[in-house]
Formats: structure tokens, sequence, C-alpha cells
């Protein structure tokens, strides 16, 4: 599956793990179509590894701010395999997305090999 959005930078943690950090910065109403990306990684993430977490094979850290506003509280359900956001206002400034995964070399290789990732 291809990212339009998202475009990973790849880490290793010296620890055996590995980390891959995404970052957007676009105007609030392409911002619905960058979140659907981030739950499509995510619900692949939780679907194939099972529930996040420090002791786990993944962990990952999602944040996303409007420029000039509050933080949007940009959440991943589990259950429902969706994701919240409180909605940016429309006529505002930009909105910054950003997305760390961690994981483990097996977590690594999956997610490399199902996005395409580099």
């Amino acid at each position: 599956m291809e990212l339009d959005y998202l475009d990973f930078d790849h880490n290793d943690n010296g620890d055996g793990s590995a980390s891959w950090d995404a970052m957007a910065n676009l105007l609030p109403a392409r911002l619905s179509a960058a979140l659907l990306e981030v739950e499509r990684v995510l619900g692949w993430a939780h679907a194939e590894f099972g529930n996040a977490g420090e002791w786990c094979d993944w962990d990952y850290d999602l944040q996303c701010q409007q420029d000039g506003a509050e933080d949007l509280s940009a959440t991943f359900d589990c259950e429902s395999q969706a994701l919240r956001c409180t909605l940016p206002a429309m006529d505002g400034e930009r909105c910054t997305l950003t997305l760390t995964l961690r994981g483990t070399p097996s977590f690594g290789e999956a997610l490399q090999k199902r996005f395409s990732i580099g």
C-alpha cells in the first residue's frame, strides 16, 4: 500500500529495535486524508502484532496540532480500529501530524513490506 502523506524516516535504536518517524504539515482540508493513512497503518499494526505498548512488539506516539491552536487530541481506538481527532478550524492555520512507530525487527520488516517504506 502506497502512502501519500506519511513519509517515514528509519532509525536503529541500538538495542535491536528501530523507530520510524513521519511528519506531515498540511492545510486543514487535507488533514482527514492524512489521518486516514495513520488509521490504516495503526489498524494494520494492531491486527498483525496485537496491542501496542512498551513491552510489546510495537508501540507508537501520535500527535496532531493546528498552528496557533490547541492540540487536536488524535487517538487510536484499538477496539474499533478507528482514529479520533478533534476537527481543525478549516479557516485556520496549517496542521502538523506526527507519527512515531517503534518495534522489533520482525515488526519493522513487516511494516516496510506492507507500506513500501524504504
